[in-house]
Parts: structure tokens; C-alpha cells; sequence
């Protein structure tokens, strides 16, 4: 197995760790290994390495860079199918009692450059194997197809090549091409797996317009400065984080949060790397570049979440680790029987083959890891991102949803929501509370100048302006979101109790419970108070806590799930496993239901994978299936979970 780090155009920003290109892994027995060896090396502190993604995530004193695996040739595949299709005709019309024969020399030409060229990965990785004193799939097939291919050899030498010896080169190609052909099908899916990162480095575009003293010049991204200024034209994609200055538009956000509908962007309003800009020409000043991004700090998340390993993961990589050992046990154990049996030891050589063949470990390694990134890929595309692979294994078992108050299922500012006036009307109060409130930078004035503005209502300038503190007749609210209902009803609808945590005042609290038709209250509660209460409902279940803000934090990280707002504090983001890129509390049960159908997939690819071998070993052991069915059958099953996790991309949660 070879390891590979090359350089990119976008550095890896996690901090002392070190992305590598892992070749020749073919199962989860590789895995293993090769995360023991790259723990021994010096100065290596952690090593995660994925099967699927043929990557290993190293903990150094150093970051490093991170290279996208390149699409799987196609051509080994098309010439070794090339070269075995005259011996599997051979093969097939003997079946319907035809008995065609070809040369056995000719037979010889045609199955060597298939074993020892185009297969000959199976026999590096196999070797590397048992230097290592392990074994993996790999090891399986070369001694299982170089078993049937010396056989051959031998008649062919011993009988000559035109008399009616037996040869089973045919077997030995056609499974060696079977396997290639089921690897090659594997690599295409999981190349699609990591759809989701590769459509958020695609968002990155290579220049953007910088006016720099009154001129616009076209410059690399790489070579932009923090406060730059920058001319993004109609339906160009915004180059980097940063704030609207001048001009107003709409910017499509669709694959960076999941929000379909455009945002409107006056001057004031943050915009985000890698959005679309609408039909409006904006002047916007660079606030984040590089690493320090919203899309960046997105793929190093998706990223991190599709390398590690969920916890059952690590079971399913015990059981591999001592699965190749007894499959090799069971393939001598067939060798012997049949042999000692007087069937034969060429019925006997053909029958282990098949036991080694088909007695493959890879779909066990696939099983979950295709799964885990199907469903953080598919949860990406939809605005929720997951921090890692235990977060979205534990968000299926969620009992309980607990929330704070403003900024998670209120809108987080306050709003004008009654006006009364004595001797006047509301339009004419409204008109001098607007005069009045024209020079405040209170939350309050700024609700009172929204309402008149919203009714379009010119307020004439007040002089003689004083504030007195705590003398204001205004009714004000916290507007609740427009989703928010509908997320408790969705949340019941998954079985999962709501909560409502937060430090304002009883009434209040109740009144947005009962408006939303949440089960359960706690109101002035301290953020250090907020923990305890979480310990008290995971005695019930597994807790999920949303939230948005610094005083969230704790419960965020004490929860067995956090979720955090990403419109909110960067802190709760931090101490969360999932950060909803929308302040959108829908998404909380979008979260819970892509978990679910998640660990669902695994438990249907872990089922197959492990049907595969207990029926298809025995019947290989007695004789009923043949090398060629079997390396079929072992194909077969490696695709289908790869296909079955896949089938997450078509998930629509609320967005349907």
C-alpha cells in the first residue's frame, strides 16, 4: 500500500493534522493495518483512515494539505474483459453443451497478462500483507485465483496443450476480471459518496474584481487581503466572506445553507463565499479569506464528519481484522476435505478457490462507511452539517429536543407588536414615536423605526430630544419563526419530546411553548443550570440541545447531541456536533430523520454483507458454487451497499 500527500491550491486548516492518499486498501483489514503502522511512526499522535475514502487523517505537530482522489481508470477493466471474453465464451457454451476448445497455449496467452499485469495490484497488496504478518481481501483472491491458474500451468505442461486435460484458466481470469470490474463499480460509487465536497470546492471561484484607488483589476483569490475591496457583477459567484457596502440584490445561498429562495443583500448584510449573486451589481469589503471562510470552515467539517469513524465502525473493523484468518483456515479446511475425500485435488483446488473468492471482507469495511457519507454529504446539500460520524450515529436515538428561546425559535430581536394611542391615532403615534426614536441606538427605537418604515411612514425631525431610562409606553415581542411550529410538529410526528430551556421570564417563555405547542418549560434558568436540567431528561433518553448563543454553550456541549444555530454565536458552533447552516428549526428534525434512515442503511448493508458470507462460503465449501459465480457474487455484494447507501442522495426532508 503506497501513501501519497501532494500539494494544493487550498490548505488543509486543521490544525496538526495531515491528510494522506492511501493506495492498495481493499478492505477492512487494510484499514486496520495500516493505522497501526502509521500510529508506530514517530511524532504521530492519532490515525484515522477510510476505506471509502482512501484517505488517512493524521495528528502531527504540523497541518498539512489535502489532495481529491482522481476518478478510477477505466481501461484495466475493459482490456482484462477483453482478453478473458474467448475463454468465458469457452466457458458459457460448454454450459449449453457445446464443446469448443482453444489452444492451451493460447488459453496461457490470453489469462497471464490478466493475472500478472492487469492483476497484479491483487498481488502487491497481498504480499504486503503477509509481510505484515495480516491479511485482507486481496490476499484472498491472489492465492484463490494462482491456485486455479497453476493448475493449469501444470496440466498444460504435463499433458501438453492439444490433448483433453483439463485447464482452468478461464476460471482464474474471468474471476480476476470480476473482481477489477467490482472494484472499479465500487470506486465510481464511492467517488460519488464525496459528491458533496467536491461540490463545495467547485464554489470557489479562482479571481475576483478588486478596485483598488477608483480602478477594478482582476486578481487570484489567493493574492486578496482582508478589507479588499471587490465589484461582484450580475450572476458572478460572491468570491469571499465579506460585507455589502454599496448596492442591493439578491443572492442565491442554495448550496452553502439549503436556503432555496433568495436572499435579499442591501448594504449592511454579510455575504457569503461562493453565493450567486442576482440581477444587482454589489461593492462588498472582504471580511474572511483562505481558510477562515464560511465555505472552507463547511468542507473541513463535511470532511472530518466522512473520516471518522462512528462507533459501530469500530466493531465492524474487530470483526474483520479476524475474518481473513478464518477464511483462510476455511478455504485449507475445503482444500483437505475434498482432496482426502478422493474427489480429486484439482476439485478440491477449484472448491477452496471459491471458498477465498467469495469470503470477502470488503463489503464489511463499505457497509458503514458509504452510509456515514452518503448521509453527511446529502445533510450537507441541505444545510446542516455534521461535525462527525458519532453525532450522526447518535442523532437516531434522540428522545428528547431541548431549545432555547431568542435566536433559535424566536427571530432574536425585538419587534413592534402593539400601539395605543390616548388622544391620537396609531398612524399619528406612530409618526412622533418615530421622530422621537430617529437619534436612538436602542434595540427598542430601531423596532419602533422598522414598524414606521415598514408602513412607510416619514417621520419630521425632533429637536430637544432627551432619554429617560425606563419611561417608554410601547408593547414590544420577540417575533417567533415562521417554521417554528411546523418543527414541533414535525419533531412529535418523529416521537421526540420537546423542550423549551431558557433564562427569560416565565410568562414569556410559556407563551411562546403554548403558541408552538412545545411539552415542556423551563424558564429563568442560568446557563450554568442548563446542564443539570439536560442530565435530568437524558435519564429518559438520549438529549439533543439547540441553541445560538455564548450562554448555550455549555448545554451545547453537555447534550448528547449539540445543535447550533450557524446565524448565531461562533462559540455554540464550536461546542455543537451539528451546525444548521440557516437559523431554520426545522432542520432539527430534518437532522434526526437523515440519522435515522443513516443507521438504517448500515444495519441493511451490515445485514447483506454478513449474509454474503455465511450462505456463500458453505455452499463454496461444498462445491455448489464455482470460482466464477462466486467472484460474481463478491462483486456483487461490494456494489449493492455502496448502491443501497447512495440511495440516501435522494432524500428531500423540508426543502420537498
Amino acid at each position: 500500500m503506497n501513501t501519497a500527500a501532494v500539494p494544493n491550491t487550498v490548505p488543509n486548516p486543521a490544525a496538526h493534522a495531515l491528510r494522506l492518499n492511501i493506495e492498495g486498501m481493499s478492505c477492512a483489514s487494510c484499514v486496520a493495518h495500516v493505522e497501526k503502522g502509521l500510529k508506530q511512526v514517530p511524532g504521530v499522535v492519532s490515525a484515522e483512515v477510510n476505506l471509502a475514502t482512501e484517505m488517512a487523517e493524521v495528528g502531527l505537530a504540523c497541518a498539512g494539505p489535502v489532495q481529491e482522489r482522481p476518478a478510477a481508470p477505466w481501461w484495466p477493466v475493459a482490456l482484462a474483459a477483453q482478453l478473458t471474453a474467448p475463454l468465458a465464451v469457452l466457458m458459457v457454451a460448454e454450459f449449453f453443451g457445446a464443446h469448443w476448445m482453444l489452444g492451451g497455449w493460447v488459453q496461457f496467452a490470453l489469462a497471464t497478462p490478466v493475472h500478472f499485469w492487469l492483476g497484479a495490484r491483487f498481488y502487491h497488496a497481498g504480499w504486503s500483507a503477509l509481510k505484515a504478518g495480516s491479511g485482507n481481501m486481496d490476499l484472498l483472491v491472489a492465492l484463490g485465483t494462482s491456485a486455479a491458474y497453476g493448475l493449469s500451468v501444470y496440466e498444460l505442461l504435463r499433458h501438453g496443450a492439444h490433448c483433453m486435460a483439463h485447464f482452468y484458466f478461464e476460471a482464474s481470469a474471468v474471476v480476476v476480471t470480476l473482481v477489477l470490474l467490482g472494484k472499479w463499480l465500487e470506486a465510481r460509487a464511492k467517488r460519488q459518496t464525496t459528491e458533496a465536497i467536491r461540490a463545495l470546492n467547485a464554489l470557489r471561484p479562482e479571481t475576483a474584481h478588486v478596485r483598488h484607488h477608483g480602478a477594478d483589476a482582476e486578481v487570484p483569490i489567493a493574492q486578496m487581503r482582508v478589507g479588499d475591496l471587490v465589484v461582484v457583477l450580475p450572476g458572478e459567484r460572491v468570491p469571499v466572506d465579506s460585507e455589502v457596502t454599496e448596492g442591493a440584490s439578491q443572492v442565491d445561498e442554495a448550496l452553502i445553507t439549503g436556503e432555496s429562495l433568495p436572499v435579499p443583500k442591501p448594504p449592511g448584510d454579510k455575504a457569503t463565499g461562493g453565493s450567486v449573486n442576482g440581477e444587482g451589481l454589489l461593492l462588498i469589503r472582504t471580511t474572511a479569506i483562505g481558510a477562515e471562510t464560511t465555505l472552507s470552515r463547511i468542507v473541513r467539517m463535511v470532511e472530518s464528519a466522512q473520516a471518522k469513524k462512528a462507533p459501530i465502525q469500530r466493531l465492524v473493523d474487530r470483526v474483520s481484522a479476524v475474518f481473513v484468518p478464518i477464511v483462510l483456515a476455511a478455504g485449507v479446511l475445503t482444500l483437505l476435505a475434498w482432496g482426502l475425500s478422493g474427489a480429486g485435488w484439482e476439485t478440491a483446488i477449484l472448491n477452496a478457490v471459491a471458498v477465498l473468492v467469495i469470503a470477502c471482507p470488503c463489503t464489511l469495511g463499505l457497509a458503514t462507511l458509504t452510509a456515514i457519507m452518503a448521509g453527511t454529504g446529502t445533510a450537507a446539500r441541505h444545510g446542516i452539517l455534521i461535525k462527525d460520524a458519532e453525532a450522526l450515529e447518535t442523532a437516531h436515538e434522540i428522545k428528547t429536543a431541548a431549545f432555547g428561546k431568542t435566536g433559535t425559535l424566536t427571530e432574536g430581536k425585538p419587534e413592534l407588536v402593539s400601539l395605543e394611542g390616548a388622544a391620537c391615532t396609531r398612524v399619528e403615534l406612530l409618526t412622533l414615536a418615530a421622530s422621537i426614536q430617529a437619534g436612538s441606538a436602542h434595540p427598542l427605537a430601531k423596532a419602533v423605526l422598522e414598524k414606521a418604515q415598514e408602513q412607510r411612514i416619514a417621520a419630521p425631525n425632533a429637536e430637544a430630544v432627551i432619554a429617560i431610562p425606563g419611561r417608554g409606553m410601547l408593547a414590544f415581542g420577540d417575533a417567533v419563526k415562521p417554521t417554528a411550529a411546523e418543527a414541533m410538529r414535525k419533531l412529535k410526528a418523529l416521537g421526540v419530546c420537546t423542550v423549551l430551556i431558557t433564562g427569560e421570564n416565565r410568562g414569556a417563555a410559556e407563551a411562546v411553548a403554548a403558541q408552538l405547542g412545545i411539552d415542556e418549560v423551563h424558564a429563568q434558568v442560568l446557563p450554568e443550570e442548563k446542564a443539570g436540567i439536560l442530565a435530568r431528561l437524558k435519564e429518559s433518553g438520549r438529549v439533543a440541545m439547540v441553541g445560538d448563543g455564548i450562554n448555550d454553550a455549555p448545554a451545547l456541549a453537555a447534550a448528547d447531541v449539540g445543535i447550533a444555530m450557524g446565524t448565531g454565536a461562533e462559540v455554540a458552533m464550536h461546542a455543537a456536533g451539528v451546525t444548521l447552516m440557516r437559523g431554520d428549526p426545522a432542520l432539527v428534525a430534518d437532522a434526526i430523520d437523515i440519522s435515522r434512515r443513516t443507521y438504517a442503511k448500515i444495519h441493511q448493508n451490515l445485514f447483506w454483507a454478513f449474509v454474503y458470507n455465511v450462505v456463500g462460503m458453505p455452499l463454496a465449501a461444498f462445491g455448489i458454487l464455482s470460482p466464477m459465480i462466486a467472484g460474481a457474487a463478491m462483486a456483487f455484494s461490494s456494489v449493492s451497499v455502496v448502491t443501497n447507501a447512495l440511495t440516501l442522495r435522494g432524500w428531500r426532508g423540508s426543502d420537498a
